[in-house]
């Protein structure tokens, strides 16, 4: 019986479980967010968020707490460094989960998780400049009839300079 017990199995054997779970970290700490389901999410949080306790310590035994889970040594380097640096006035819930819709084959319920406070990313910036300076008119010569009938022009034009 399992009573008592309310850790998540997510259909894994303990090995697999682990591994995965190690890797998720690696992902998260490397990127700042990563895109997985629900369930998944729900087990990593409690472990991203004691990794980043274990390296606002700053000392060796914490690093090597923090290797072994997180088997990649930049990954760790940039976790005592930079983010732990950001979160030394906050005292937990470095992450957060923000739901993304379901995943197409199975329907299953997909999230976003991400570190709190994450810097913005250049190319997210760049993608909002870029759709702000977007005229109305660029965005119809993109997509849509326009483009459509302009594709259709060039095969006419090119078949009657052919034949």
């Amino acid at each position: 019986m399992r009573h008592g017990k309310a850790n998540y199995k997510l259909g894994r054997l303990t090995q697999h479980r682990w591994a995965m779970f190690r890797n998720m970290l690696v992902a998260l700490f490397r990127h700042e967010r990563i895109t997985t389901t629900e369930a998944k999410a729900k087990a990593v949080r409690g472990l991203a968020d004691q990794m980043v306790t274990l390296a606002k310590r700053e000392n060796l035994h914490a690093k090597r707490q923090v290797l072994a889970m997180v088997p990649d040594e930049t990954v760790v380097k940039k976790l005592f460094d930079t983010i732990a640096a950001r979160f030394s006035d906050r005292n937990g819930g470095y992450t957060r989960i923000i739901h993304a819709g379901t995943r197409p084959g199975d329907r299953a319920s997909m999230v976003v998780l991400e570190l709190v406070d994450r810097p913005e990313a250049p190319k997210e910036k760049a993608k909002k400049d870029a759709k702000a300076e977007k005229t109305p008119k660029a965005d119809k010569a993109d997509k849509g009839e326009a483009a459509a009938g302009a594709r259709k022009g060039r095969k006419k034009k090119a078949a009657a300079a052919a034949g």
